[in-house]
């Protein structure tokens, strides 16, 4: 039994030593959530791809529920800046603050985020951002 339980810790133990919430050049995440404040309630999805050890570029699209008016979606562009080395960070851990451009409903939309991941294995993690556009949800390793 106690073999048992020290196996099974330690295998529970690895899964999360080896997740990496950025790895820089060529990562990529695809995150899904609910976009809890801001513009309004609703979905979100991003994508970000790794140009380098800071920075990232992709796209998203938010799609709000509770909007009264117009503006019940923003479909953006974004770029961050990914400060895990320059934090000395933990592998599983990344701190990003970020930008959004695109167009919200019937006009021109801006955004910007301080967000942070946390990754519990290599392919799946948590993501939250905080800004005047705001979600939370899961992020996925590609």
């Amino acid at each position: 039994m106690k073999k048992w339980f020290l196996g099974a810790l330690l295998l529970l133990f690895s899964q999360f030593c080896f997740s990496q919430a950025w790895s820089g050049t060529g990562d990529q995440k695809l995150q899904f959530g609910l976009g809890a404040w801001g513009n309004g309630t609703g979905i979100t999805g991003t994508y970000d791809y790794g140009l380098s050890d800071l920075i990232s570029v992709g796209g998203g699209a938010n799609f709000y529920f509770d909007n009264h008016d117009d503006d019940d979606y923003f479909v953006f562009g974004r770029l961050n800046f990914h400060l895990q080395k320059a934090l000395n960070l933990p592998s599983n851990w990344d701190i990003y603050p970020g930008a959004d451009i695109g167009v919200l409903g019937n006009t021109f939309g801006l955004g910007v985020h301080l967000g942070a991941r946390y990754f519990f294995n290599d392919k799946f993690g948590a993501f939250v951002e905080a800004g005047n556009n705001g979600s939370i949800g899961i992020s996925i390793n590609l």
